[in-house]
């Protein structure tokens, strides 16, 4: 009888467990498993009214210099009177982030020391956990409930194509497709390489793109051991006198894709593919939008990794080299790589501009002749060259000829805009090389500049 009672006992108290951790329910909308980039809002219901819970949000990621990393942010909220907490509608009590924000633990994680990263999942998803705490009647802490959430890779979504005749391009195609696509040409900046380029044009082929990834120099790689070979041998490895009418040959390489409709192109550039991409449709008609994301106003200097600045423009219109302006203390500045102080290249940017006027006046691009749409991303506390600023005069001008402009500016944010908004934005200033921004600035940037690059795009495109 005895030991009925006390498996009956057992029993009841695992029940009551049971039944109390059911209690407490988390959700991420629009769902647990979204398309990398999808904005997602966290909740949880279940608690008690004016109980505080600790919402706690960890992943995988591999850092520069660290290699694969577990990432954690968490904040305390206190649930409402119906006993729910949502991210999008309430401020933490305390935590990672504050204020209202329904993205602050995904932007907010910073790295976990000494404890290992998750396994990376086959797929190429990411997967992140997110938990609830509480506390038991001693304090200690009580975990209530735990949610995975999974990020589908626009990668998955995708079919990548060599574009043989134009060095280490790929043109992105989403696997369900009907009739011919409008193309979006993807530059990315100063990194060179492939990685921008190619992570943008999957991710714009992943929402009904076509988009070529347009590489148009490879510097050498660094390593633990220094410089090693770059990624595309067969790109230029300085940023100098770059061919801006390679433009007039990939829109012909496209004419010449069946699965694509040629009368239907923009571009998209961040940084110095901003200035690529706004010096090209100034001499190049019938693109139908173009995307500038931390753009420059000017043709700037070249530069190489291993000489620094080279005294010649970074780009070149049919081999005749174009007006530039020259960075003025840029070997001074780049030396704090090596020292470990910190880099802000904007200095040597407006101390270029500031000691030859003249000379920015003639390397101008002159945005008035891009009769296209143009729509501009930048932050105001970019530390890489002033976009802030160099935007606002692209839209002044374009203002003054009536052409179509929009301009989003970033109160705060920097130079590390040009995610998804996937990523947590702590680490934009991490190193020697500083970009500038507050993480909360960058993150909305981030967010909200590619939220209306893609229905600026499906605008202009359609």
């Amino acid at each position: 009888m005895r030991n009925s009672l006390n498996r009956f006992s057992l029993a009841l108290a695992l029940s009551l467990t049971a039944s109390l951790a059911a209690a407490y329910q988390l959700a991420a909308a629009p769902a647990a498993e979204v398309l990398q980039g999808e904005a997602q809002t966290l909740s949880l219901s279940g608690a008690k009214p004016g109980e505080q819970i600790t919402l706690r949000l960890s992943r995988r990621a591999d850092l520069p210099g660290m290699g694969p990393s577990l990432l954690r942010a968490e904040a305390v909220f206190q649930a409402d009177a119906q006993g729910r907490i949502d991210t999008s509608r309430q401020a933490p009590l305390s935590g990672n982030y504050s204020g209202i924000d329904a993205s602050g633990l995904f932007w907010s994680a910073l790295p976990v020391r000494g404890e290992p990263a998750p396994a990376s999942a086959e797929t190429g998803e990411a997967r992140l956990q997110l938990e609830a705490w509480g506390q038991d009647t001693a304090g200690a802490p009580k975990p209530l409930a735990e949610q995975t959430l999974r990020w589908l890779p626009a990668r998955a979504r995708v079919e990548a194509r060599a574009a043989a005749t134009l060095p280490g391009a790929q043109l992105m195609l989403p696997l369900e497709r009907a009739a011919k696509l409008p193309v979006v040409i993807v530059l990315g900046g100063s990194e060179g390489g492939s990685i921008t380029s190619r992570r943008l044009a999957e991710a714009l082929a992943a929402r009904g793109f076509a988009a070529l990834a347009l590489p148009y120099f490879s510097p050498p790689r660094w390593g633990a051991q220094g410089p090693m070979a770059p990624e595309l041998p067969s790109l230029p490895t300085s940023l100098a006198r770059i061919e801006l009418s390679q433009l007039e040959t990939v829109r012909e390489w496209l004419g010449q894709q069946a699965e694509v409709d040629a009368s239907r192109i923009a571009l998209w550039g961040a940084s110095k593919g901003a200035e690529f991409v706004l010096a090209g449709a100034s001499r190049i008609a019938g693109f139908k939008g173009v995307v500038a994301v931390v753009p420059s106003d000017v043709i700037w200097e070249g530069f190489d990794l291993m000489q620094g600045a080279m005294a010649q423009p970074s780009f070149s219109w049919h081999g005749e080299a174009l007006a530039f302006v020259p960075y003025k203390g840029y070997q001074e500045e780049v030396a704090g790589f090596m020292s470990g102080q910190p880099v802000r290249l904007r200095r040597a940017h407006d101390a270029g501009r500031a000691a030859q006027p003249e000379r920015a006046n003639a390397a101008r691009i002159e945005v008035e002749k891009i009769s296209a749409p143009l729509l501009l991303i930048a932050g105001s506390d970019d530390q890489v060259w002033d976009s802030g600023g160099m935007a606002r005069a692209i839209a002044a001008r374009r203002a003054a000829a009536q052409l179509p402009t929009e301009l989003l500016l970033f109160e705060g944010a920097g130079h590390g805009i040009t995610g998804l908004g996937s990523m947590p934005t702590t680490l934009n200033n991490a190193g020697p090389m500083k970009m500038g921004g507050q993480p909360a600035a960058d993150a909305q940037a981030q967010r909200q500049g590619w939220a209306r690059t893609v229905s600026f795009l499906r605008e202009v495109l359609r």
